[in-house]
């Protein structure tokens, strides 16, 4: 009887909606939940509302060739947080977003060289940590590398290898940056490089879907397959809207690249 009461006592709101699934006919708890006459415990009635809301997400798809699924986070907290997983997948579209701001411009600024990426001795750097980034007039900039002089090669094969289509020239410690024309062809690299970036960041929105789905897989054998297929169908289902979500920013930054 202690063992039914502890397992009764948490998600009372849980518990009424589930006596009224239970009245519409959802299977019982489970053989051998310590407290059957009152849908169990948590665990099953979490198990239990999945299960109902599988059979309308089926019954809804039938002759459609998607069925939207919306789980509860707090019903599968115990095995994954989908609330971080979603996290995770925005946090890829706002790096995409910055990527496109800071870096796929028709007109270069400085702003665009604070964050290349600089391999240094002593490791990697962002640009404007090492040395002084200026704009001298509207087709030149200036990076005086007076601070390190020892990376100011370094500084200058990192700018000249960052797909900004740009031909860095050094003088002793400056390394001087002409802006590119804003031709034809060049709107058409930058449109290019927005591409890439987009399929990169697929391919770090679909490494999350992963992490989670293999999460997800490691309750197999404590939960209902329904449950695994839910959870699966959900996480793949945030996963496409993400990148939905992308191709939306892309075709926005290929047409302002354009023109």
């Amino acid at each position: 009887m202690a063992l039914a009461l502890r397992c009764l006592r948490p998600l009372p709101s849980l518990l009424h909606r589930s006596s009224l699934a239970v009245a519409r006919g959802l299977p019982q708890a489970p053989r051998g939940c310590p407290a059957p006459l009152l849908e169990g415990c948590s665990q099953c009635v979490q198990h239990m509302l999945l299960s109902r809301q599988l059979a309308t997400k089926k019954a809804k798809g039938k002759g459609q060739s998607q069925a939207k699924v919306n789980i509860n986070a707090a019903l599968v907290e115990d095995i994954i947080n989908l609330e971080e997983t979603s996290e995770d997948m925005q946090a890829v579209i706002e790096a995409l977003k910055e990527d496109f701001s800071r870096n796929l411009n028709v007109r270069t600024s400085p702003g665009a060289l604070d964050h290349i990426t600089v391999m240094t001795k002593d490791g990697k750097f962002p640009l404007n940590q090492l040395g002084q980034i200026s704009q001298k007039s509207p087709q030149l900039m200036i990076v005086n590398m007076t601070n390190f002089p020892e990376s100011t090669a370094a500084a200058a094969k990192a700018i000249r290898e960052s797909g900004m289509n740009l031909n860095p020239e050094v003088d002793g410690t400056v390394i001087r940056v002409p802006v590119p024309k804003v031709t034809r062809e060049h709107r058409e690299s930058l449109a290019k490089l927005a591409k890439q970036s987009t399929n990169k960041s697929k391919e770090a929105l679909r490494k999350v879907r992963s992490k989670s789905i293999a999460q997800v897989k490691k309750f197999k054998n404590k939960v209902s397959e329904d449950t695994i297929w839910l959870l699966e169908k959900q996480i793949q289902q945030m996963a496409d809207e993400a990148a939905v979500e992308m191709d939306k920013l892309l075709a926005a930054k290929t047409k302002e690249l354009l023109g």
